[in-house]
């Protein structure tokens, strides 16, 4: 995989609060995550041709929750996918969103429940919306709040996964988007983060793969669905002025492709900082744009 995630690409975010309603545990949550009937989970981030294992472990400080689902890529990187955070707003009356990565997701890319009485298309339109729905009477969460709850945290990692599991090779695009598409009926993507407490806690325990990151900065697809590259490099250079003196100093270029079905733009900036000997910085900036059209074949 070599492009930023859109939604329901290779992971439905619907989809995971979809089996998260539908758990009695997060320990059983995380048995139906990684079910292949389930056509939630079609992630490949080491890119081994093999579905990944997703682990859930749960961060919890009162009445809030930051339920983590994370992949490990090797024994040493780990990628956190996403985040379902809930918390209490009142007495039975729980909050629930599941936030996606940045690093895999479109930024702010939050999804919930739809009210009952709304109407929901399936074209995954982010609306935005000011009725919270009250999640309480999910089986998981009645047990996530129970007296006798234990904290779960995935007892699995890299090389050491439960016997039931057998990963299976990702499905094609169209075939798992076809799977999907049943999430948006009663899940949908919103403007507005609720749940702040519990994203609070989530916060410093966050992880992130140096290889998922450096791949999502190369590509992106942004909402209205173009294809955007960018590459930077910086290098030491001896800049020489017009008096034949050589100063010290950096080249920082920036190259951007983006991509569209009217054609493709290349936008290449170039940055020069030079230190003169009184270490005085000084700064010039070019840029070179064009586009090329596409063919009509």
């Amino acid at each position: 995989m070599n492009k930023i995630l859109s939604r329901t690409q290779v992971f439905s975010l619907e989809g995971a609060l979809q089996l998260f309603k539908e758990s009695q545990s997060p320990e059983e949550f995380e048995k139906k995550l990684n079910s292949e009937d389930s056509y939630v989970n079609n992630l490949d981030l080491n890119e081994d041709g093999k579905i990944d294992y997703i682990k859930v472990i749960d961060n919890a400080e009162g009445d809030a929750h930051a339920i983590v689902l994370q992949v490990d890529l090797n024994e040493k990187e780990s990628q956190d996918i996403a985040v379902i955070e809930m918390e209490k707003t009142a007495a039975n009356t729980v909050a629930i969103q599941i936030v996606g990565n940045e690093d895999l997701f479109v930024e702010d890319t939050y999804v919930e429940p739809v009210p009952e009485a709304s109407s929901q298309n399936v074209d995954n339109t982010t609306v935005v919306n000011t009725t919270v729905v009250n999640v309480w009477g999910w089986p998981s969460v009645r047990y996530v709040y129970g007296p006798r709850y234990r904290v779960w945290v995935s007892p699995w990692r890299w090389g050491y996964y439960p016997v039931y599991w057998r990963p299976w090779r990702p499905y094609p695009w169209r075939y798992y988007h076809s799977k999907t598409v049943r999430f948006h009926v009663y899940f949908h993507p919103v403007r507005v983060h609720r749940v702040h407490r519990a994203h609070r806690i989530y916060i410093p325990k966050r992880r992130t793969s140096v290889t998922v990151h450096k791949r999502s900065n190369s590509i992106r697809i942004n909402r209205n669905k173009k294809v955007v590259k960018s590459k930077t490099s910086t290098t030491k250079v001896g800049i020489k002025k017009q008096n034949g003196k050589v100063v010290a100093g950096k080249k920082t270029t920036t190259t951007t492709k983006k991509r569209n079905k009217h054609g493709t733009t290349v936008k290449k900036t170039t940055k020069k900082t030079t230190v003169k000997k009184n270490k005085n910085k000084t700064k010039v900036k070019r840029t070179k744009t064009t586009t090329k059209k596409r063919r009509k074949r």
